[in-house]
């Protein structure tokens, strides 16, 4: 399914430019820059993927955060929960920095592509049906045109979910498809995949996800995947 975006290029200009969502516009567009980031130009726009496009692994959340990608442009990109991902993924051998700030950071991804099934960033982190639905479009021509996957990860459960129906979209059996962090899925005929938790302070703070779990994690992948 390509749907005219004969690459990730034209894909991504028409991701930045949708307005399809007007919730998500207006929020996107009004947000109230936190003080620390005052004299900064938020992005406001939606948020694309980012990564190695010849990689066998994609990592899947659920949308930008509101001080983190909707501000900087990146996905996981300048909060907390990007620096605890890029950490992980530093360490097991997907990035070539622990670091992730800005656009302009040097960040490289090797082996791996990130992106998030909703690409604008939805008040209180709650995107609703139709929401979804909009994005599925792209997510759907994203992982078209990604021909070198091997392996899926979806962090957190919604991110899950929204794989998922990307699945069955396309006529595979999902039945018993269920989100565990460190469980893994083969569908026939796609990508291994793998749920894992979030990490969002609301994990990582209470230890509900630790960094070694994160790194194992990611460790087992590149193992699978022959990365």
């Amino acid at each position: 399914m390509s749907l005219g975006y004969r690459s990730v290029e034209e894909l991504e200009g028409a991701i930045v430019s949708c307005r399809a969502c007007s919730r998500l516009v207006e929020y996107r567009e009004n947000v109230k820059p936190r003080a620390s980031y005052a004299s900064q130009a938020y992005w406001r726009k939606p948020v694309p993927g980012f990564g190695d496009l010849k990689g066998k692994l994609l990592v899947l959340g659920l949308a930008p955060a509101l001080h983190g990608g909707e501000r900087t442009g990146r996905i996981f990109t300048g909060d907390a929960s990007s620096r605890f991902l890029v950490a992980a993924l530093h360490s097991a051998g997907f990035a070539n920095q622990p670091v992730s700030e800005s656009r302009d950071d040097g960040l490289v991804y090797k082996g791996c592509y990130i992106t998030a099934a909703v690409k604008c960033v939805p008040p209180g982190d709650k995107p609703t049906r139709d929401e979804f639905d909009n994005c599925s479009r792209f997510l759907d021509v994203e992982l078209s045109l990604l021909t070198n996957l091997e392996g899926v990860l979806a962090l957190g459960s919604l991110a899950f979910k929204a794989y998922v129906s990307h699945l069955a979209r396309g006529g595979a059996d999902v039945k018993g498809m269920v989100f565990g962090h460190g469980l893994s899925y083969r569908v026939e005929g796609g990508p291994v995949v793998y749920a894992g938790y979030h990490p969002s302070p609301r994990n990582t703070n209470t230890g509900k996800l630790s960094m070694p779990m994160l790194v194992g994690l990611l460790r087992k992948i590149r193992r699978d995947l022959r990365i």
